[in-house]
């Protein structure tokens, strides 16, 4: 059943990983190891500039600006030396003050000597885009030295930002040209693999340092600024949504386009350094996971499971953290999936497995005590398995006097009739007081009054036993043989004695029985054998008169006796002859 657990909860949670069914949540998880991994110190070769709502109020100019405008800006980041600019600002139309604005525009982006590149979000067969109304808009940029590139990212479920890829239709990405163009080196496409890459937010928006675009225009920016560094020009006033391209990311609820193209931009600079692990090692932590608690369970309590599948959860999540603040992301709702289901489905297991081994034990242990004390029976017991216990009790031989011969003569269906009516009188009279049966050893019973649940006044329990067998149930059952013709009737021989009594179940696998061992019990039994050819059908030791609560006025002491295996004498008592004593 374990096996099926296992089998079934792994191949539920691999199959949606295959399906990514659960991509949202795990989405948000790895925003949540963002959180706690906190914002990282901003690099010092990055610059954002952004047309924010002071540049409206210092220029106040309408949406679109004149190129020339533009182009006053690129000029002067140009001027100071920058390592590369990103500029996120599409121009795929001509300008609406005429062709001389676009020249303009056109003889700034010479100005930057191929350092710059402008994204789009349009493109065309074999890469082309378009540019100030071009139909070979990429040819346009080649030839004043700037390069296109697409600045789309890939969305998760809910719209939100936390992956990069190299090329969209076959053009690179913004983030990937501008490193090129810094570096002077290509970017590999084998970098990014198959798959899309992780961006490595270094925190939410405003992480970068910023100047106003009006600031830049108005020459307000010292060149040490932007000497060397990357520069990333972008829309940020909300006014300007459209443009703006403000996006939902693991770092923020609304980051602007340029704030999400400056983090992968310094992703890619430093080699994608967040990183999912191979899917092998994905699939194998979900087995793990998976079969962990059913391994666990099969020693462990229920309560313990429990306690044990939390601890393991929040053991896996402190893991995962801890490989996310070293660069690797690790899939967190699919292992704990697996862990989930894995864990209701041991617990299930061990839940019906015990209800299936309550339900023999209650059965196999109905037949020794009164049913109204078999839950509280089970309830004192170790686990389902009845422990050996020790207690103060009083343990009770009975015996069938000349059964042995009497039995010769009759049919074996006759001897066994005549045994269940004569071993049903006795064992009611036991378990009706609150006594344990332990054996039938052909006509002779063995049963414990105080074990295994403890009763203080055991001695007087199985002497109110003893009575009733000898002045009812005996009468009652030789009444009974009269009356089919069978026999004259029986006399009995009952010992008793009283101390410390060891029981509990013995056995193997394979055949369990419930016994009490002991000196007092190897005692009870010699005190019954001493009955034979003695007027008294009942005998009890000392220890059991004085056990008592209530002492019989018709208690006889019998002798002091001696004992086949001990070395002391032992006092013994009987009852007088209203008490089923001698006769």
């Amino acid at each position: 059943m374990l096996v099926l657990v296992v089998l079934g909860s792994v191949g539920i949670a691999l199959a949606a990983y295959a399906t990514r069914v659960l991509r949202a949540l795990e989405g948000s998880t790895v925003d949540a190891r963002f959180s706690i991994r906190g914002a990282l110190p901003p690099p010092r070769n990055l610059a954002l500039v952004y047309v924010d709502e002071r540049t409206f109020t210092e220029l106040r100019l309408q949406w679109p600006f004149a190129r020339a405008v533009e182009g006053q800006v690129i000029r002067r980041i140009a001027a100071a030396g920058p390592a590369a600019i990103a500029y996120d600002i599409e121009f795929p139309d001509p300008s609406q003050f005429g062709r001389r604005d676009d020249v303009a525009l056109l003889e700034a982006i010479t100005s930057a000597r191929g350092r710059i590149a402008f994204s789009t979000a349009e493109t065309g067969a074999r890469g082309n885009v378009p540019f100030l109304g071009s139909g070979e808009g990429t040819a346009l940029l080649h030839s004043v030295g700037a390069q296109p590139a697409d600045a789309q990212f890939p969305l998760d479920s809910g719209g939100v930002v936390r992956h990069m890829r190299y090329a969209i239709g076959g053009l690179p990405t913004l983030a990937v040209v501008t490193a090129e163009l810094a570096t002077g080196r290509r970017v590999p496409a084998s970098l990014f693999g198959a798959h899309e890459q992780w961006i490595d937010y270094y925190g939410p928006a405003g992480s970068f340092p910023s100047v106003s675009f009006s600031d830049v225009y108005r020459g307000r920016i010292p060149a040490a600024v932007f000497r060397g560094k990357i520069v990333v020009v972008g829309a940020s006033d909300p006014a300007l949504q459209a443009v703006a391209d403000f996006h939902a990311t693991s770092t923020s609820s609304n980051m602007s386009g340029p704030g999400v193209q400056a983090n992968a931009i310094e992703s890619v600079l430093h080699g994608l350094p967040l990183r999912s692990l191979t899917g092998w090692l994905d699939v194998a932590v979900i087995l793990l996971m998976g079969a962990a608690v059913p391994v666990a369970s099969m020693r462990l309590a229920p309560a313990l499971v429990c306690g044990g599948t939390v601890a393991l959860g929040f053991a896996f999540a402190i893991a995962a953290q801890l490989l996310f603040d070293a660069g690797r992301v690790v899939v967190v709702t699919y292992p704990l999936l697996a862990l989930a289901l894995s864990a209701v489905g041991a617990l299930a297991v061990q839940w019906v497995t015990e209800a299936i081994e309550r339900l023999w034990v209650r059965d196999l242990f109905a037949r020794f005590v009164p049913e109204n004390v078999v839950d509280e029976v089970l309830a004192r017991a170790d686990g389902l398995r009845l422990g050996g216990v020790q207690r103060e009790g009083t343990v009770m031989f009975t015996d069938l006097r000349g059964f042995t011969t009497f039995a010769e003569s009759l049919a074996p269906e006759q001897v066994i009739d005549v045994l269940n009516h004569y071993l049903s009188e006795m064992s009611d009279a036991i378990l009706d007081h609150g006594g344990t049966l332990v054996a039938y050893m052909g006509d002779g019973i063995m049963a414990v009054f105080g074990a295994p649940l403890e009763q203080s006044d055991h001695a007087d329990r199985a002497l109110a036993t003893a009575r009733e067998m000898l002045t009812t149930r005996l009468p009652r059952f030789n009444a009974w043989l009269r009356e089919h013709g069978l026999s004259d009737g029986f006399r009995m021989g009952i010992g008793l004695n009283s101390g410390q009594v060891m029981s509990g179940n013995v056995g193997s696998e394979r055949r369990v029985e419930y016994t009490a061992v002991g000196d007092t019990t190897n005692s009870a039994a010699r005190i019954e054998q001493l009955t034979k050819g003695t007027p008294h059908q009942l005998m009890l030791s000392d220890a059991t008169r004085g056990a008592l609560h209530e002492q019989p006025a018709d208690l006889l002491f019998v002798d002091e006796l001696e004992l086949r295996g001990r070395t002391a004498r032992m006092r013994i008592w009987g009852l007088g002859e209203n008490g089923a004593g001698p006769s």
